[in-house]
């Protein structure tokens, strides 16, 4: 209200200077110019009004203006009375042509004004239409739309979403009404729609076919088109981003259902038959072992019994395998990380193997001063253990493992071995699950085909990558990247460092 006072007073007051200014200018040149010359001088009075003045004020500056002129400068001056037909004809063209002037500029601001906010508004939906791309998720596109209409309409605007209960904004009974009809009939209604023209308000269907909720614009003029074609390109623009949200929501959920049916058929798999021959081997063992124990020979219980306990190793690790992998395949695995030392985590694992394998085949170059790495130790010695296993299985010779850094930011581990090698076209499915490669269909090594893919799975749980490389030499390098990230003890390693230089 302030405001509009203030703005009302400096309307009348440019008013006043320009009428005082131009009677002034026509005073001091009067002696100098033709009645005719004077009245050019308030034309331009009435030009700089129309421009700078509201459409009324324009209007009354018109009519002062032709007053002034026939008060001070039109015999007999100081007076309203007109002697001869050519003045009169002077103050009638002064009043037409500043009516004309007035009615022009007017509508050049109009179209002006309109050209402004077409503009305006064709930025916005361009603008609109970007965010609504890079939107995530449906709630982000939802309030997309809700900051649009208040940024476009200066009235106030309530949506209504489908996908939010309809009690959630606490609204007049009559806006309700008007959202629930917009949705039902999907068309747009209220104030110059020819539906429900004596409400004030605009309800306007977010979406043609596929509904995804409305929209109402308060306090709206019914003649105001292009204000409702705008609301309904934003509503348009809504609607396209919502149905691309929807239909990624329903791809993700449908390739989560696909990947848990691949999952439950991987378990059923070992199931039924990685972990129902080396049962049938266990039971068979310990049933003749029970049956004609007395009948055998030592030696030859003591192979049933090494049989037995071969085979239940190679559930224990089939069953673990298994397991891990179905977990590492959540979409948010849960990791118990700390901040490890890989020193330690490569010296159990090697004991272990050495357990296994007691033959000294195991050769290994670790760099000194390694960082603290954040990791899953139990994780990591199983990825470790089984890439190890597997060059120790598949080959005669001697092992390599080698620890280093490949970047500032990046740890290798590289497990080296002198086998049969893979070939390039199975270097990437070698690591699925329950796939073989050819070095093991042509050697006598059994092996389910879930070791390298829960490697593998373990890795990129931890934001790394496990590959396999050829060997110049033969064989295969298996190359394990896990990232670092800068730990306290770290840090006060470094600086230390920093200070020693």
């Amino acid at each position: 209200m302030q405001e509009n006072v203030i703005q009302q007073a400096k309307q009348w007051t440019t008013l006043l200077l320009l009428l005082l200014l131009g009677s002034a200018f026509a005073a001091v040149v009067d002696t100098y110019v033709s009645l005719l010359g004077l009245t050019m001088i308030y034309v331009i009075v009435v030009v700089i009004a129309s421009y700078t003045l509201s459409r009324n004020k324009s209007v009354l500056c018109a009519f002062l203006a032709v007053a002034c002129l026939n008060y001070f400068f039109v015999p007999p001056r100081f007076t309203f009375q007109v002697e001869g037909k050519e003045h009169l004809i002077a103050l009638g063209a002064l009043l037409i042509v500043a009516l004309i002037i007035n009615g022009l500029v007017a509508r050049l601001k109009n179209e002006s004004t309109t050209a402004k906010r077409n503009e305006l508004r064709a930025r916005q939906l361009q603008s609109f239409a970007i965010d609504l791309s890079n939107a995530d998720a449906i709630d982000q596109a939802q309030q997309m739309t809700k900051e649009a209409f208040k940024s476009a309409f200066s009235y106030a605007t309530h949506l209504r979403f489908l996908a939010q209960p309809s009690g959630s904004e606490s609204l007049p009974q009559i806006i309700q009404d008007g959202l629930e009809a917009c949705i039902k009939e999907q068309k747009i209604i209220g104030s110059g729609t020819g539906r429900w023209n004596e409400l004030e308000h605009w309800f306007i269907p977010i979406g043609e076919q596929e509904i995804f909720g409305a929209v109402c614009v308060s306090d709206v003029d019914a003649n105001d088109n292009a204000g409702r074609e705008h609301a309904a390109a934003l509503c348009s623009l809504s609607a396209q981003g919502l149905r691309r949200l929807h239909l990624s929501q329903t791809v993700n959920n449908a390739q989560k259902e696909i990947e848990r049916q691949q999952l439950q058929t991987m378990f059923l798999s070992a199931i039924s038959h990685d972990l129902r021959t080396p049962l049938a081997a266990v039971i068979g063992a310990a049933s003749a072992l029970q049956t004609q124990g007395n009948k055998l020979t030592a030696q030859e219980q003591a192979r049933l019994l090494n049989s037995i306990v071969d085979e239940a190793n190679y559930l224990g690790t089939i069953t673990e395998n298994t397991l891990q992998l179905v977990r590492l395949k959540q979409a948010h695995p849960n990791l118990r990380t700390d901040w490890e030392s890989m020193e330690e985590i490569l010296g159990s694992v090697l004991q272990r193997i050495k357990r296994r394998h007691p033959h000294d085949r195991i050769r290994y170059q670790i760099a000194s001063n390694l960082p603290l790495i954040q990791v899953d130790a139990v994780l990591i010695a199983q990825l470790l253990s089984n890439l190890i296993d597997n060059a120790l299985k598949y080959s005669e010779d001697k092992v390599t493992l080698s620890v280093d850094l490949a970047q500032e930011a990046l740890l290798r581990i590289s497990v080296k071995d002198l086998g049969p090698g893979i070939p390039a076209e199975e270097r990437e499915s070698i690591f699925e699950a329950y796939t073989h490669s050819r070095q093991h269909d042509q050697s006598s090594q059994r092996g389910a085909g879930l070791g390298l893919a829960v490697c593998r799975a373990i890795a990129r749980a931890h934001h790394g990558d496990l590959v396999v490389k050829p060997r110049q030499t033969g064989g295969s390098n298996f190359v394990l990247t896990l990232p670092l990230t800068t730990s306290p003890t770290n840090q006060l390693i470094s600086d230390s460092r920093e200070e020693t230089k």
